[in-house]
């Protein structure tokens, strides 16, 4: 709602193609092996919320109140030149792997809105309701009446202060979150003046094509041994985001490392790990998840800096591997969650092996639906605060104030869980983290329960260590 009153609206204008301002090759691009994961074929959208410049102190005059929708479109055809493949279509090839097609007359679906409220009206999604985001996302076809996807897609909105958002949805197949970060601040350099992007694009997917003799995928998921919940199947979710305050999460490390008997610890847990260990444990607190079945927890590892030679800085591509962790609900539970974190470190550490990534770009796939493992008793946790969704992408005018998932797109699956990076218009937040969960209703109450007990937890040391997350 823009206020107790007036419901909000937007007045959203006839979808346009942008292209590059020069003439780009035609060509037909293959993909990488990673890049043709069946489960990987997904529109990502995430939604940045920008301050009007009379709300900050870098307000300067109102001429320069410049029209977001000229100069988003100027950023992004500057950058389609050097990123034109994002401009062409995705087309499945009858061997079941999608190539870019790209032959000049192609271009990016942009949307222009206008909302009829102020952007601090809605707290720029920095609170714990999010739903109204979902409006501000890109809700048209992600492909066009002949079937080819589009791999990048644009919605911008302007509110009555001056702000706006900039909605960018990025197909899973052609770039990961590190990949859809670079072009997005490439588009935010180029805004801002700079004649080319700081980091130029490369292609190189025969990188991750993987060996002629390819190993069947071996799932490590045994479906009938996975616990249920009686919450799901379900077709309303509600869309939560929690904040962990610094303190907050140094006090469950230092709890984490009193708890652990290992003497063979060299150092303290991770951010990652120690959150990841608490939230894997209560979202199946949540779900009620049956005791003697089996949770899953999925993880995202990054692979450039693993492989021989690394990919180079501008590498778009997917490069990321995603290791398993398997436990009986009981033991979840019931085990002391230092053994939880340490699980989930050995699993990640494991997975960042040159064997492990070499086997992963070597694995052959099955169709969608004999790959379709997720369910009750499996959470998928990605961590953005890494990736740089909020660094250096000011456009050179507004203020980027936040950065929130689509909550009903890819990310608003029940079994996806999103750790990133705070707003800056929170100072009491910094150096903590946001958390973005999707539940049935009656399970989201519990969770918000787990949640607040881990912000009440109390330890006699307090103060901040950021040396590890």
């Amino acid at each position: 709602m823009a206020n107790h009153k007036t419901p909000f609206k937007l007045d959203v204008k006839n979808v346009v193609f942008i292209k590059p301002p020069k003439p780009t090759p035609s060509s037909i691009l293959s993909l990488s092996h990673i890049d043709n994961r069946p489960d990987g074929d997904g529109l990502g959208q995430i939604i940045y919320a920008y301050q009007s410049p009379s709300n900050h102190d870098d307000f300067l005059d109102s001429q320069l109140l410049l029209d977001p929708f000229f100069m988003i479109k100027e950023a992004l055809s500057k950058a389609l030149l050097y990123y034109y493949p994002l401009a062409g279509r995705l087309v499945k090839h009858a061997d079941g792997n999608f190539r870019i097609h790209f032959d000049g007359d192609c271009g990016v679906p942009f949307l222009e809105a206008v909302a009829n409220c102020n952007l601090s009206s809605l707290h720029y999604f920095n609170g714990n309701d999010i739903e109204i985001a979902k409006h501000l996302a890109f809700n048209l076809p992600s492909h066009d009446q002949n079937g080819p996807q589009y791999p990048l897609v644009f919605k911008v909105t302007k509110f009555l202060c001056g702000g706006f958002t900039i909605a960018m949805g990025m197909s899973h197949v052609v770039a990961d979150g590190f990949g859809a970060s670079q072009f997005y601040r490439a588009m935010a350099e180029l805004a801002s003046g700079k004649s080319e992007p700081s980091v130029k694009p490369v292609w190189e997917r025969e990188r991750l094509m993987g060996s002629i003799t390819k190993q069947p995928f071996q799932c490590p998921i045994d479906v009938s041994t996975l616990a249920v919940s009686s919450f799901l199947p379900t077709t309303t979710l509600m869309h939560g985001c929690f904040k962990l305050d610094c303190k907050s999460i140094t006090r469950l490390k230092m709890n984490l490392m009193k708890e652990s008997v290992d003497e063979t610890m060299e150092k303290s847990f991770t951010t990652f790990e120690a959150l990841g260990a608490y939230i894997w444990r209560s979202r199946a607190k949540a779900l009620k998840l049956s005791y003697e079945g089996n949770a899953t927890l999925i993880t995202i590892v990054g692979i450039r800096g693993h492989l021989d030679p690394p990919l180079p800085d501008g590498y778009y591509g997917n490069a990321f591997v995603d290791p398993y962790t398997i436990l009986r609900v009981k033991d979840l539970i019931e085990r002391p969650l230092s053994e939880i974190a340490k699980l989930i470190r050995e699993s990640n550490k494991f997975a960042s092996t040159r064997d492990y990534v070499t086997k992963s770009i070597n694995t052959i796939y099955p169709r969608l639906e004999d790959f379709n493992i997720y369910g009750d008793a499996v959470t998928l946790l990605t961590d953005w605060r890494h990736l740089g969704f909020m660094e250096k992408m000011d456009f050179g005018w507004n203020k980027l104030v936040n950065a929130v998932p689509d909550p009903c797109g890819m990310f608003g699956s029940e079994s996806v869980c999103v750790f990133s990076t705070p707003s800056p218009l929170d100072p009491s937040m910094k150096g903590g983290v946001k958390i973005f969960v999707s539940l049935p209703s009656g399970a989201m109450v519990k969770f918000e329960e787990e949640m607040e007990a881990l912000k009440q937890k109390s330890n006699p040391q307090e103060g901040c260590n950021l040396q590890e997350d």
